[in-house]
């Protein structure tokens, strides 16, 4: 027996049904679209949206408008708190956070925030630093450098 010679099962296979041809079949006289209104007439119904002329709910919700840039570089926070609890004199970079825990996941761009103090010597590189977390790491001894 070949697979394209096997048929439906009787009744699996219902014809859809036809609009607006009559009573006798089924769907006359107003076709499904109950008595008068704009949602009867032939032509558009209402606007995508429409909510009777209230204010539609999306101007109630910028956050739902615009859309989303995919290419927007997105930076992982790094905090000199976080900084601090690197031995002084030591060199840290992306590999070593990675290891530390402190980011996630591979290929991050890292930027450096100036939440809390560092008070140790450190070698920082990271794609971006805000300018008072650079002061303050220079200020301990420390050099910041940015890598791309």
């Amino acid at each position: 027996m070949r697979e394209d010679l096997i048929g439906s099962v009787k009744g699996a296979r219902r014809s859809k049904q036809r609009i607006g041809r009559g009573n006798a079949a089924g769907q006359g006289t107003y076709a499904g679209r109950g008595l008068k209104g704009q949602k009867s007439r032939s032509g558009k119904g209402v606007k995508r949206g429409f909510e009777g002329g209230q204010n539609r709910m999306i101007k109630g919700l910028p956050m739902k408008r615009g859309f989303t840039n995919i290419f927007k570089d997105q930076y992982t926070l790094v905090t000199l708190d976080t900084l601090e609890k690197y031995e002084p004199g030591s060199t840290i970079n992306s590999d070593v956070l990675r290891e530390g825990g402190h980011i996630k996941g591979p290929n991050k761009m890292i930027k450096v925030v100036a939440t809390g103090h560092i008070s140790k010597a450190v070698t920082i590189s990271a794609h971006k630093f805000t300018k008072v977390a650079r002061e303050r790491i220079e200020q301990a001894g420390g050099t910041a450098e940015e890598t791309n």
